[in-house]
């Protein structure tokens, strides 16, 4: 596989939609049922502009793509990203996060590779140095 692969090349991507639903949803999955994903009035008390996404669930939802492409999720070695921008979430509607999964870096020897991810929501970068360590 990493013979296949060039620094440049996308690898996968795709468009999601996220919804308060989708929030509520992850929330109970998760146990964190901070206001600010769900609650409007409280979102806004506290400075934000409105409901957001968790960033675990866009940081989760992003590796996605990777998983995908890679078709077994024990071959991601590391992840990890910075937080830059709040996914908003308005109601009614949805919010579109856009991923994009690019080869960063092989290195034959090791049999791994740097799989970086933009992702985006409105047009703005949500996550910043997201990368991925994969296993080949």
């Amino acid at each position: 596989m990493s013979a296949q692969l060039e620094v440049g090349q996308v690898v996968g991507s795709r468009t999601v939609e996220v919804t308060r639903a989708d929030l509520v949803h992850y929330a109970g999955a998760s146990g964190d049922r901070n206001p600010i994903h769900w609650n409007e009035r409280f979102a806004r008390e506290v400075g934000l502009p409105g409901v957001i996404a968790h960033g675990m669930f866009t940081m989760g939802t992003a590796v996605g793509v990777v998983v995908d492409w890679l078709g077994d999720p024990g071959r991601v070695l590391e992840y990890g990203v910075r937080f830059t921008r709040p996914v908003e979430v308005p109601d009614p509607g949805v919010a579109t996060v856009a991923i994009t999964a690019t080869v960063g870096a092989v290195d034959a020897e090791a049999g791994t590779a740097r799989i970086d991810l933009t992702v985006e929501s409105a047009g703005v970068k949500v996550l910043g140095r997201a990368q991925v360590l994969v296993r080949l």
